[in-house]
């Protein structure tokens, strides 16, 4: 008899999918989430996303921001600028906590993944 796999938590899907988030993009915790098939669970990305520091192989959760281009998730990084400063090193202006022409550097899941 051969074990089954157990399937990857939501938090695993999650930094999969974050993985795979292209440099000089960004995505919403929204965006995230329907893909995953769980669209009302936004908030539960961002959880994912405070842990994702400890993470091997690196999770770039720098590129996942509000569904308005904030930078809500900056406290959760070693520096309150660092957020801001890996986004800026990649090509992204950031302007009071914002991406500017956010909808230009936006990597949708649901397209750029689908089958």
């Amino acid at each position: 008899m051969t074990p089954t796999k157990t399937p990857p938590d939501f938090f695993d899907m999650v930094y999969q999918v974050v993985r795979l988030i292209p440099k000089g993009r960004v995505t919403s915790y929204g965006a995230i989430a329907k893909y995953l098939g769980a669209a009302s669970s936004s908030r539960l990305v961002g959880y994912a996303m405070n842990g994702a520091h400890s993470q091997k192989p690196k999770v770039p959760a720098h590129r996942v921001v509000n569904r308005q281009g904030l930078l809500t998730g900056k406290h959760h990084f070693a520096s309150p600028n660092l957020m801001q400063q890996l986004l800026e090193k990649e090509g992204i202006k950031i302007k009071n906590d914002q991406i500017v022409h956010f909808e230009k550097y936006f990597w949708d899941p649901q397209k750029e993944l689908a089958l």
